[in-house]
């Protein structure tokens, strides 16, 4: 990827480990970067990426919910390129899987995907975890995961990952709905 001075890139939770990364390195590029958070005022998901080189001039935080579509939005308004990293964490107990994790997950995706398509923005990544494909006990041991590889959907469910999620993001992936590879 090659940076382009000024260009705008978003990246939905920016303040998380990789998200940071991304942040950091689109800084790096040249990018001004839109970086999402869950709360502006919580300074363990502003301060690290203020510090951040280039930061000052070309960084932009935006406090969002993956449930309200108008902070999404918000972010993505002006980006050529969204990587979203953004999905429920919870360190506790997880009482309810589908709703505290699965729901949110799917319907921030969603939102996010929709944003950037009436934004008509250049290109999308939707970012995947080991938990998309593991476990998958009927899958043949000597053949390596790919994308046709998923976790058990009720396995999802009962226990909670991105997986279903991704899942959300297949019907996306129609010739006339995705814009042509383009480096942003």
């Amino acid at each position: 990827m090659s940076g382009r001075d000024g260009e705008v890139v978003c990246v939905t939770g920016g303040s998380g480990f990789i998200g940071s990364w991304l942040v950091r390195l689109l800084l790096d590029r040249g990018y001004t970067v839109h970086a999402t958070v869950k709360d502006l005022k919580d300074e363990k998901e502003t301060k690290h990426l203020e510090a951040l080189d280039g930061a000052e001039s070309c960084l932009r935080l935006f406090q969002m919910d993956l449930l309200d579509y108008a902070s999404i939005f918000a972010a993505v308004k002006g980006a050529v390129g969204v990587f979203h990293v953004a999905s429920p964490c919870i360190v506790d107990e997880v009482k309810d899987p589908e709703k505290e994790l699965l729901d949110p997950a799917i319907q921030g995706t969603n939102n996010v995907l929709t944003a950037a398509k009436e934004l008509v923005v250049r290109r999308v990544v939707v970012t995947s975890s080991i938990s998309a494909i593991t476990p998958s006990p009927n899958w043949p041991a000597d053949v390596i995961k790919n994308e046709d590889c998923w976790t058990d959907e009720e396995y999802c469910k009962k226990k909670g990952s991105k997986c279903s999620s991704q899942h959300g993001v297949r019907p996306w992936k129609r010739p006339n709905e995705v814009p042509p590879h383009r480096t942003f």
